[in-house]
């Protein structure tokens, strides 16, 4: 059985399950963790016990606890994550990515075409993959969309057809 480790907390119970409330999902089990070493006083508290109470892996408790002792709550609370990206493109040029995917005479069979038709309009290099997901995401398109028809049939031409009927193809009884 390993060492029980004794780290002084600084923060008082009630701070800390205050905090608790506050916090995300992803924060509340260290929080939990602080709580319980507080609960155990000068004797200290085992990385298993910690993990088995709190119920997440003994390697998280390791470094939550040495994230803890060098920069403190603080430094435990904050995740790293950065959260909200900025989008790669302005309104201007949203609204007319927009404009050119919902133009059904427009022909694009594809992000692919779609991306080289933003790098020649905007003058700018994006990702394939960037693009895909942001189309996906804002304005609701498909990889693969069924077209009733081509989008580049002559409507005369079809008319014209229409309006030629083939008699019968069959031969004529004698």
């Amino acid at each position: 059985m390993s060492n029980a480790l004794y780290i002084p907390v600084k923060e008082s119970i009630e701070q800390l399950r205050s905090e608790l409330k506050k916090s995300t999902p992803m924060i509340q089990p260290r929080i939990k963790m602080l709580i319980a070493m507080k609960k155990q006083g000068n004797l200290g508290i085992s990385k298993r016990e910690l993990s088995s109470s709190i119920g997440v892996c003994g390697q998280s408790i390791h470094k939550w606890r040495t994230l803890y002792k060098a920069k403190g709550l603080s430094g435990l609370i904050s995740h790293g994550r950065l959260g909200f990206k900025p989008t790669s493109f302005t309104k201007s040029q949203h609204a007319k990515i927009e404009a050119k995917l919902k133009d059904s005479s427009n022909g694009l069979r594809g992000y692919k075409e779609l991306q080289e038709w933003v790098i020649k309009e905007f003058k700018k290099e994006i990702k394939y993959n960037t693009l895909l997901k942001y189309s996906i995401k804002n304005f609701g398109s498909k990889v693969k969309v069924a077209r009733k028809s081509h989008v580049k049939k002559d409507d005369v031409a079809v008319a014209t057809f229409k309006k030629t009927s083939v008699k019968s193809v069959s031969k004529p009884q004698k």
